[in-house]
């Protein structure tokens, strides 16, 4: 197994484990629509990296930074994983919001001029990220995309668990993809009084209980994980169990006051583990008053005197939407790995070193659909 990202925090496991071992945040103002915005945007070298693959092909060119990313992780992801010689497994990689940048650039066009070019419907549909990357990996499995909003990277890991637990494939590509920050998607949010206004040192307070308002910040990237059967010496953490629930809504854009979609996903993750040996939870906390609240509320009830270490990578990386839940993934892998916990800043503490046998990963999106994935550690049983 292999994991591998792209985001504020850097590209490649070395960079964003450095960058996790910082009490810095990624995220900076930057002018849209002429309001200065908190946002989690990838680097200027990574960008370069970025058009770099736009440049390679002709094809590329009209493509949606959303692709673009997929297309780079994917390549580092594969390279991780060893599997360039057999290019024989599966890819599902999706994204809650698609091609927005092109997207929007396409419809304004239309709204201007009342044309768009013929290539807007294609490169603007959701099947446009797993497609692409088949054919940019040269790849002979099956394809799939898909938008499950914020939880949609971990419904992607899922799917990949299925597909190989019932022979249809040895192997799968999963992760999700987004490119979030363009004008429109932040108007949306704000709609929403989620978003973060405080310039404070950290603007967002992610799992901070005590915030006296929202403070939801987006960023952007792409996460994929390498996913097969069985355990190797060169895996980086076995999944051990996997939950998923739906509740039904009270808001369109909320879950219950105990997120009990959480509380039926953790519990079918564990099964019959006792809640003790699970160490510790990332959770999706999005940094949302209610968000926030109710994925606690969730938890207390789950583990109960149990509460096992908790935190959240939002307050340093942002809601990167569909890729959020692998980001999530991949921060408890890296402390799996490094057996270090990264606790939340501004609850002042620093990076500590644990044992780390077991980590729980949650992520959920509008519409509750909850998925909580249980890692463990290679050798322990």
């Amino acid at each position: 197994m292999a994991i591998e990202s792209l985001s504020a925090l850097g590209r490649g496991s070395d960079e964003v484990w450095a960058a996790y071992l910082s009490q810095r945040h990624a995220l900076v103002e930057m002018p849209f629509e002429d309001q200065s915005t908190f946002v989690a945007p990838i680097s200027e070298d990574q960008r370069k990296g970025i058009d770099k693959i736009k440049g390679s092909q002709s094809q590329y060119r009209k493509l949606d930074d959303t692709v673009l990313f997929a297309l780079d992780v994917s390549r580092l992801a594969v390279e991780s994983a060893g599997w360039d010689g057999n290019r024989s497994f599966g890819i599902n990689i999706g994204s809650s919001r698609g091609a927005t940048g092109i997207f929007e650039s396409h419809h304004r066009q239309f709204i201007d001029n009342g044309i768009i070019p013929p290539w807007t419907s294609p490169v603007t549909t959701l099947g446009n990220i797993s497609s692409w990357v088949a054919h940019d990996l040269r790849t002979s499995g099956p394809e799939i995309s898909h938008s499950i909003t914020c939880s949609t990277a971990l419904h992607a890991v899922l799917n990949g668990i299925a597909w190989i637990q019932g022979g249809m494939a040895d192997r799968f590509l999963t992760g999700g993809s987004e490119a979030p920050l363009t004008p429109f998607t932040l108007a949306q949010m704000k709609a929403l009084k989620i978003y973060a206004t405080d310039r404070g040192p950290f603007p967002c307070r992610a799992l901070d209980l005590n915030k006296e308002g929202n403070t939801m910040v987006l960023g952007e990237g792409a996460a994929i994980a390498c996913l097969q059967s069985g355990e190797s010496p060169d895996s980086l953490a076995l999944i051990d169990g996997v939950g998923y629930a739906t509740e039904v809504l009270e808001s369109s854009v909320s879950i219950s006051a105990e997120a009990d979609c959480f509380q039926r996903s953790m519990r079918m993750a564990m099964g019959d583990l006792h809640p003790s040996e699970v160490d510790a939870v990332v959770l999706h906390a999005p940094g949302t008053i209610k968000g926030d609240e109710a994925e606690y509320r969730a938890v207390e009830k789950v583990f109960g005197s149990d509460l096992p270490l908790l935190t959240s990578n939002k307050w340093k990386v942002g809601h990167t939407l569909g890729t959020s839940g692998m980001l999530s993934m991949e921060l408890a892998i890296l402390m799996l790995r490094h057996q270090v916990f990264i606790p939340l800043p501004y609850e002042g503490e620093n990076p500590i070193s644990r044992n780390l046998n077991r980590i729980m990963v949650n992520a959920v999106g509008f519409g509750g659909n909850a998925v909580s994935i249980l890692l463990r550690r290679p050798g322990v049983h």
